[in-house]
């Protein structure tokens, strides 16, 4: 349980953290921020293994976790721009 509730709080932080690096007006509430951050966190993990750089199982950095969720709040931003 603990391990879900700490994932949250990273996330949290993670996507707060891109959001501030982001230039531009992201309006996104604090669940999104969250799952922003989560999502992040496991394309860099994805991204990680897949090149090498973290064994299956391996805790992410958080400025691995941090480049993802900027990855995709640029692409949130893009896909928001053309709906």
């Amino acid at each position: 349980m603990l391990s879900i509730l700490g994932t949250i709080v990273v996330g949290f932080i993670v996507g707060l953290i891109a959001r501030a690096v982001k230039p531009g007006d992201d309006k996104l509430g604090l669940i999104m921020t969250t799952v922003l951050g989560v999502a992040g966190a496991l394309v860099a993990r994805y991204v990680g293994v897949a090149m090498g750089w973290y064994a299956p199982g391996a805790p992410v950095g958080w400025i691995a976790s941090i480049i993802g969720a900027f990855v995709l709040l640029v692409i949130y931003g893009l896909i928001k721009k053309k709906a």
